[in-house]
């Protein structure tokens, strides 16, 4: 989560800074130490817990997991275990046969441990205390799970509903969003599930779906040659395309959990549950259905718009300064996230606003430039910031529209190619194409091309 401080101290919750610069006795468990709830953390936690329409749980409780790890300085980690802070929820995604309901178990928060660093040219391994106390919020889904493509979509769905509320950048590079993936296979017609195995470090969404896809697999295999599959937690090794065993999977009782003693559980008032609920921005689902009803976009435009809350507040924005509500789609779903694909960035990290993506359209409206000159304008303001009016004067990008100027230059191109010009004036329209191409070539794309068709199919077609 992306609170200010850790959630059981007054640490900073960054990422990237020196090696253990970011600890104190609270997160590094220090004899005398005492936690104390982060309050922005549990109003996270409840707004995760809504949005996946959860039942909140109001009688709050801490928990001690207790195991040995080098990267975990209190031999136990504080967490939630039987009465998480959200429970019994779903999310819906959509797939080939129409929506389909996964099931959220829980939601329950957590510290996160230290990050070990192994260093194979000294023969050891380093650990970091920064992450230890940062936290976290597991959500736990029920197995409604059919396929590693389900896997894919219901992540899809999760992390941009997380995105819209705001309460993590779901950066998998900086370890702000984990997956860690069950599978089990039955026979059809079978009620009780298969054995099943844990996949871990996996670190994007198509690495989760590959990673499962194999493991899927693999069961098959398995239990085709009448063996049995081992409970245990495997490893996706992305560069051999398959997983390997770990260790042997744990169960609740490994972990031998008592109420946490240092944290006493209280009582979230209903009122700020309620606060807390009309506190809810509006999520995917909902803009999407909103932005094909009130702007008359297709089922395609707007689901691409929704996966960029900032992309779909600039659409919306430029709204305001232009009517032709596709037109702006167009703008934005082709030039634009060609532009922000190429440079690798989201639509918050490059220097555009709405005024100047509708004025450059007005000028492509206009003929003062073509459409390509238009894509070419675009890539300079993004680049310097500066106004669509001062690229076009700076770049010399005005279109030539002129009748005079393109009437005198329409002259020279078919005095230059007559026999194309012969083969207009037989009736063959389709070679009107190649005089406008070099039309175009002789003013360096600055030419109106409408027109320039326009003068040659009068010059030419009786």
């Amino acid at each position: 989560m992306n609170t200010d401080t850790k959630i059981f101290c007054g640490c900073a919750n960054k990422f990237g800074e020196a090696p253990n610069s970011l600890t104190c006795p609270v997160c590094l468990g220090l004899p005398g130490s005492l936690p104390v709830v982060n309050e922005r953390a549990l109003e996270y936690a409840v707004k995760v817990g809504l949005a996946l329409n959860c039942t909140v749980n109001p009688f709050v409780k801490f928990d001690r997991k207790n195991y040995f790890y080098p990267d975990c300085p209190k031999a136990y980690q504080i967490s939630q275990y039987d009465l998480p802070i959200c429970r019994n929820g779903y999310v819906t995604i959509e797939e080939t046969g129409g929506p389909k309901i996964i099931r959220i178990n829980r939601a329950h928060l957590e510290e996160d441990a230290g990050k070990l660093i192994h260093d194979d040219a000294h023969n050891c391994s380093l650990v970091d205390y920064n992450r230890t106390g940062t936290p976290l919020m597991e959500i736990v889904s029920e197995p409604d799970i059919r396929s590693a493509q389900e896997a894919y979509d219901y992540l899809q769905t999760l992390k941009l509903t997380l995105k819209y509320l705001n309460v993590s950048d779901c950066d998998m590079e900086k370890g702000s969003l984990r997956c860690d993936a069950n599978v089990s296979i039955r026979r059809k017609g079978d009620k009780k599930f298969g054995i099943k195995t844990e996949i871990k470090n996996m670190n994007s969404f198509k690495a989760v779906k590959a990673g499962l896809e194999h493991e899927i697999q693999r069961h098959r295999t398995v239990i085709a040659l009448g063996q049995t599959i081992t409970q245990e937690t495997r490893l996706w090794d992305e560069a051999r395309g398959v997983t390997v065993p770990m260790r042997s999977k744990e169960e609740a009782h490994d972990y031998r959990y008592f109420p946490e003693p240092d944290l006493v559980p209280f009582v979230l008032e209903e009122s700020a549950i309620e606060s807390i609920r009309r506190s809810l921005p509006e999520l995917p689902a909902q803009k999407h259905q909103r932005l094909m009803d009130q702007y008359q976009l297709s089922d395609y435009d707007a689901g691409i718009l929704v996966q960029d809350p900032d992309l779909a507040g600039f659409f919306e924005e430029c709204t305001r300064h232009y009517k032709d509500t596709k037109k702006i789609c167009n703008w934005i779903i082709g030039p634009l996230l060609k532009e922000l694909n190429e440079r690798k960035v989201a639509m918050a990290g490059i220097r555009l606003k709405p005024q100047d993506l509708t004025a450059l359209m007005v000028k492509v409206d206009e003929a003062v430039l073509s459409n390509l000159a238009g894509k070419n304008v675009l890539q300079f303001i993004i680049d310097t910031g500066k106004s669509v009016d001062t690229i076009i004067e700076e770049k010399g990008l005005a279109q030539v529209s002129d009748d005079g100027t393109l009437e005198q230059l329409v002259r020279e191109v078919i005095t230059e190619h007559a026999n194309i010009a012969d083969q207009i004036r037989g009736g063959k329209e389709s070679a009107i194409g190649f005089l406008v191409g070099q039309a175009m070539r002789k003013t360096r794309g600055k030419a109106n091309p409408k027109k320039i068709g326009e003068i040659i199919k009068k010059a030419l077609t009786p």
